[in-house]
């Protein structure tokens, strides 16, 4: 194989895994025992039980993860069976070990404790009705206190294991969070951008067919606001779908609209018949990318609303750079009773906009019979 070939990874599957794990803690804990008993002669020698006992115990671990509690109660007993044969000392526990651990781990605290328990119960009065010598109580303390460390040990990998899921769960948590508050800008931005123009094209082209008969030279101004109306929300709606194809963080490739379009936006939308006049309060000044663009995108709504469904002639926008806040109030001069209604017409867009910045956004009808929107945005 030459330097240039690809390492080939060879991945096991879950059943062949166990199968070699099962083979592996069979021969350790055989070969194990086997060789401890020659340096324990007071023992009992070894014989067949005792080695189908080891088996048992390494063979059921196979099953453990899918009845772990059957395999613990299968370990303890032939773990238990072994101890009071008096059997070699040797890696007989291993397989009651990894089953304990495992038990607790995956949250059957319960039955982890009750098996370690009944296990050193069965030794303790085997032990008792055997006949306890003073090397024998030694054994027992001796077992207790391991079974002890074995019982918190396996409580602090479950412990660790339940802030490792927490800490997975909460990070999928705040993705999806962030996932959907993204879609929901997308949307947002696609919204006000279509809405926008295609209301504007909307209201020239039936302008255009009301005037293409009796009066075509007259429709072509109309036609030519279709034709940048358009144009424009091709490079917007490229824009963001630019910015959208950009890996990372990275800042998008064009500006992003904000109040310095403003006089733009009041002439487009001037094209479709709308009067609209604008009024500066305080001194303009460079604002936060996010508040300049949530600032834009609710006048640009607000004017799109006005478009479509205030039936009205004339439009006043009025943004007030405060200390504190940024103020936009968005009037028009509509019939009262077919206006807006209060609530919709991306009304609510409107308001999540505003809310995510930590301001707020109303929608009132005007004394004058006319609707307002105003927003207050903290700077």
């Amino acid at each position: 194989m030459s330097s240039s070939d690809p390492i080939e990874i060879v991945v096991l599957g879950d059943r062949t895994r166990r199968v070699l794990r099962s083979v592996i803690l069979s021969l350790i804990s055989v070969i194990g025992t086997l060789g401890s008993a020659q340096g324990q002669p007071e023992r009992r020698h070894p014989d067949v039980l005792m080695v189908v006992l080891l088996l048992i115990g390494t063979i059921a671990l196979y099953w453990l993860r899918t009845h772990p509690v059957a395999v613990l109660w299968t370990t303890a007993t032939t773990t238990l069976i072994y101890m009071l044969r008096e059997y070699p000392w040797g890696p007989v526990v291993i397989a009651f070990v990894i089953a304990v651990f495992t038990v607790i781990r995956l949250g059957h605290r319960l039955a982890g404790w009750a098996g370690l328990i009944a296990l050193y119960v069965g030794h303790v009065g085997g032990r008792i009705i055997l006949g306890i010598n003073a090397d024998g109580v030694y054994q027992v303390l001796l077992v207790g206190a391991c079974f002890c460390v074995l019982g918190f040990l396996a409580e602090l990998f479950r412990a660790h294991r339940d802030r490792v899921m927490a800490a997975t769960k909460t990070r999928r948590e705040e993705e999806l969070r962030r996932a959907g508050e993204e879609r929901l800008r997308i949307a947002q931005e696609l919204h006000d951008v279509v809405a926008h123009h295609i209301s504007l094209i909307n209201v020239q082209a039936s302008t255009a067919l009301h005037l293409s008969d009796r009066q075509p030279e007259q429709a072509i101004p109309a036609l030519a606001a279709i034709k940048d109306a358009s144009k424009e929300a091709l490079v917007e709606l490229r824009s963001i779908v630019g910015v959208l194809r950009q890996s990372g963080e990275s800042a998008p490739r064009q500006p992003v609209a904000g109040l310095d379009h403003l006089d733009h936006l009041v002439t487009r939308t001037g094209r479709a018949g709308l009067e609209v006049h604008k009024i500066i309060h305080g001194n303009p000044r460079p604002l936060p990318t996010g508040l300049d663009r949530a600032a834009f995108r609710i006048i640009q709504e607000s004017l799109t609303n006005v478009v479509r469904h205030a039936k009205a002639t004339s439009a006043t926008v009025r943004v007030q750079y405060g200390e504190q806040a940024l103020v936009l109030q968005i009037d028009d001069n509509g019939d009262s009773v077919t206006a807006q209604p209060i609530e919709g017409n991306g009304i609510s867009g409107m308001r999540e906009r505003a809310t995510a910045l930590g301001g707020t956004l109303t929608a009132n009808r005007t004394p004058a019979g006319g609707f307002r929107i105003t927003a207050t945005l903290p700077l």
